[in-house]
């Protein structure tokens, strides 16, 4: 009898430990918001914060688990707009190309302070200036956005657009394709292309847009989320950019970790680029929390007034409800 009381004991506490455990799981399920996030490209380190966030905890410390999404610029921004993704990571100029067209999305932060992109060309090319583009070939990817790039450095130094041959080499590398002289001259990020053909021993020389022009000096990349998940759902935006903004400052600060971490999710990317670009990009990187993600308004109106000028947008934008720093961790220093 005795021996089948304990047995029957040591079922029920069984029992109640695994329904312990189940409500315990329920629990845990209950207070987790699950979010999608749509990348603007597949992994690389512009996103090497995003997933220092989701592997560090700092997502979980939120109460939030993240999806990570790979589409395209152009879709990332679609399936955010649509509420198929509830952020995505994109740049201010489809953020302001969008809003001209009425697609209700608003940055709520930008990954880095600066532009880091600029015009890339092999030294034999002999491309030191925006007047050397003259007589020489462009290789980019057939947007109109870069035509009205070129044409403005150029003409700020009285050089004449139209002796540029553009040539449409869709999403082709910059050192593959100026090794192969399919162009002369390109737009790159550098934190990647750039770093990549300095490992491969290209000697070429690099023009940083932020020294062409002011209005160049955007952001990019951005985080978006739609307007009416910022009416709805404020609290898991603030909640979503606390921890994006650790991980990004945790990537700034400890970029050799960092990089570990992009590789552990996507380890089809070269180990030797990774680190290198991780550590160019920690220089380029905010590295508090204070002031990580901060969008100045000057920005954002100077390029949409010259977005509208050179026609790549069709209508005006009222350029202060593009973008809000309202959910950023910290408030900005005085």
């Amino acid at each position: 009898m005795r021996r089948t009381l304990a047995v029957a004991a040591a079922i029920v506490f069984a029992a109640l430990a695994v329904a312990a455990a189940v409500l315990l799981v329920l629990w845990m399920a209950a207070g987790t918001t699950v979010v999608r996030i749509a990348l603007d490209w597949t992994p690389n380190t512009n996103h090497t914060g995003l997933f220092a966030a989701i592997d560090l905890g700092y997502f979980a410390d939120e109460g939030l688990e993240v999806e990570v999404l790979e589409p395209s610029p152009v879709v990332s921004l679609q399936l955010a707009a649509s509420g198929r993704a509830d952020f995505a990571v994109s740049s201010q100029e489809y953020v302001t190309m969008a809003r001209a067209e009425n697609v209700p999305i608003v940055s709520i932060a930008t990954l880095f302070p600066h532009n880091t992109s600029g015009f890339a060309a092999l030294s034999t090319a002999g491309i030191a200036s925006p007047v050397d583009f003259a007589g020489h070939r462009y290789g980019g990817w057939g947007s109109d956005l870069e035509a009205v790039m070129v044409a403005t450095v150029m003409e700020n130094v009285g050089a004449n657009p139209a002796q540029v041959e553009f040539v449409n080499m869709g999403t082709l590398d910059f050192a593959t394709a100026a090794q192969a002289r399919l162009a002369d001259f390109f737009w790159i990020y550098y934190g990647w292309e750039g770093v990549h053909a300095e490992l491969l021993g290209l000697d070429f020389a690099y023009l940083p847009l932020v020294d062409l022009d002011p209005v160049l000096d955007y952001y990019t990349p951005v985080v978006v989320a739609r307007e009416t998940m910022i009416a709805e759902a404020p609290e898991t935006i603030r909640a979503f950019s606390r921890a994006l903004a650790r991980g990004y400052v945790y990537a700034a600060n400890f970029p050799d970790e960092a990089a570990e971490i992009l590789l552990h999710h996507a380890p089809e990317l070269d180990r030797d680029l990774v680190l290198a670009s991780q550590r160019w990009l920690a220089e380029e990187s905010e590295k508090t929390l204070a002031l990580w993600g901060r969008q100045d308004a000057e920005v954002w109106r100077r390029f949409a007034e010259w977005s509208l000028v050179h026609g790549l947008m069709r209508r005006a934008i009222d350029s202060d409800a593009a973008f809000t720093n309202a959910f950023l961790p910290a408030e900005a220093p005085a």
